[in-house]
């Protein structure tokens, strides 16, 4: 997982460097990004689809490896075209590694740990998020940019080495549904691009979603009488696991709207530098890597729903401090993002322990796929939600307003979760009325 993370964030930063070394318009390096997410996205349910079939470690594997030749691939690219195709790889490979990570925790130390587990996960992705971006800008700023991906080639083999310690798992499914496969690569590849050209051509944007919404039926009407189907219907027709992924999207919107829009506002409205940008930018995955072991043992104690419920509203909390003015902006904005990362931290681990201990044992890989997706989902959502405001909005106010519809998702997130309280309190409610009940028609 940490050297999925690291990859994201390593090129992130490096984007202007790629620019000018293969001298495309930074418009146009940006590919090198969203062809990476667009793979990410069609390559995360398959991957768990294809393990129940195969098995989840030898996927896994198989994902690792892909992973590893794809960054030899970016390193060696003389040209955008080679490079879009080589993130396009890479985003493949990492779609595994997402989708079969935490279903090989729970393989290797059972139901008892996988919350531990998830919080260490957690841990390992805030910490490597928010050292990326400082190594990046060190590695670029010392040699070529094809070491952005030639750095990781120790991390990978550790990685493989590892990986092939994890347990051999049993495999369920009878076959690849090859069909399904296709229309959902479909889906997820025209609502991408409806999204991308949404913006300047309105017309051809709504005819491409259409086409996605005609495959997506059709997807839906082939999964409805599957027993493994590639979205696992199965699984959200399960009401826990139903209202941990809709709450997990509009966390990660919220997140995601935030983390986008800080940078800005920090860069735009309040004049800082890069560095101090950064410096304010990186309390948040590090609050997260703090909260996130604790989170673990505190749903242990309280019950998930009460801690998701108590993160979402601390990262609502965070995101709504941002928008207000104050005396002492950069102060407030550190406290901010501070808060954001506490609450997302707290969120985060409870609610994917949930999502997994709901799901069966031998739909752990499902279950991890539909996470990620969840994940992805709403990171997209959020990044487009920004991007829209900077076109419609003012250049200052766009932040602002980007804080404050995060904040919603935020809340929103808090109140899905809520159900799943409401869910848990409806068996005691249910018999204190019927020891009311005995008790009135005893007298």
């Amino acid at each position: 997982m940490a050297l999925v993370v690291l990859d994201a964030g390593l090129i992130n930063v490096a984007l202007p460097s790629l620019a000018r070394s293969l001298g495309v318009a930074p418009a146009q390096i940006i590919m090198a990004v969203s062809c990476y997410q667009a793979a990410l996205v069609v390559g995360l349910l398959p991957s768990a689809h294809v393990a129940e079939r195969f098995g989840e470690r030898r996927v896994f594997i198989a994902g690792l490896l892909l992973f590893t030749a794809a960054s030899v691939g970016c390193a060696f690219a003389v040209n955008l075209p080679m490079l879009l195709i080589a993130r396009v790889l890479q985003g493949l490979g990492g779609g595994a590694i997402m989708a079969l990570g935490v279903a090989l925790l729970r393989s290797a130390l059972g139901t008892d740990r996988l919350g531990m587990a998830i919080g260490w996960n957690a841990l390992t992705v805030a910490v490597c998020g928010a050292a990326a971006p400082f190594c990046g800008a060190a590695i670029v700023a010392i040699a070529p940019w094809p070491w952005l991906f030639m750095i990781k080639l120790p991390l990978a083999a550790v990685s493989l080495f590892a990986a092939m310690a994890l347990p051999v798992d049993k495999h369920q499914a009878s076959h690849i549904d090859l069909a399904s496969l296709f229309l959902h690569a479909c889906t997820c590849c025209a609502f991408m691009v409806a999204a991308q050209i949404g913006a300047d051509h309105g017309w051809v944007a709504i005819s491409i979603a259409a086409l996605a919404i005609v495959s997506a039926t059709m997807m839906f009407l082939r999964g409805r009488h599957a027993k493994q189907p590639v979205w696992p219907i199965d699984l959200l027709a399960v009401r826990p696991l139903r209202i941990s992924v809709a709450a997990s999207i509009c966390c990660f919107t919220a997140q995601s709207a935030g983390l986008i829009a800080l940078p800005f506002y920090l860069q735009l409205n309040l004049g800082s530098g890069p560095l101090g940008a950064g410096t304010i930018l990186s309390l948040w995955p590090l609050t997260v890597a703090a909260t996130s072991v604790v989170a673990g043992r505190l749903s242990e104690r309280f019950g998930s729903p009460m801690v998701c419920v108590m993160g979402a509203i601390v990262l609502g909390s965070g995101l709504l401090l941002s928008t207000l003015h104050t005396s002492n902006m950069f102060a407030q904005m550190a406290a901010g993002a501070a808060l954001c990362g506490l609450g997302f931290g707290l969120f985060q681990v409870p609610n994917n322990r949930t999502l997994f201990l709901t799901a069966p044992a031998y739909r752990s890989a499902a279950a991890g796929g539909l996470q990620g997706t969840a994940r992805v989902v709403g990171q997209t959502v959020g990044a487009m939600l920004i991007g829209w405001l900077f076109t419609t909005a003012s250049t200052p106010k766009a932040p602002i307003l980007g804080f404050a519809i995060g904040s919603l998702f935020a809340f929103a997130a808090a109140a899905i979760s809520s159900l799943a309280l409401v869910e848990r309190a409806e068996p005691k409610f249910r018999k204190l009325r019927n020891v009311m009940a005995q008790t009135i028609g005893g007298e």
